[in-house]
């Protein structure tokens, strides 16, 4: 058995389910994703977040703990407040 993936055109979708449900309804499996469903950007969302991971496992990127975080856009909005006023 082959796995692929198909993008099909919202105009033709209902046609191409006709045809293979006509045709082809004992050879192939239509299963929906669920991660598509609930996140349509799932797999992208996925792969640039392992990026990330792996990044900060290589020391490319560096984690910096939340409360430093805190600080540094503490310190960024000071200073956004003495260059342009409220």
């Amino acid at each position: 058995m082959q796995t692929i993936i198909l993008e099909i055109e919202d105009s033709c979708f209902q046609n191409f389910m006709s045809l293979i449900e006509s045709k082809y309804k004992d050879n192939i499996k239509i299963l929906k994703d669920k991660n598509l469903e609930l996140d349509p950007y799932f797999y992208e969302r996925q792969k640039e977040l392992q990026k990330i991971r792996n990044n900060i496992k290589n020391r490319k990127s560096k984690l910096i703990s939340f409360s430093d975080f805190e600080n540094r856009v503490d310190n960024f909005e000071k200073e956004l407040e003495s260059r342009y006023g409220n």
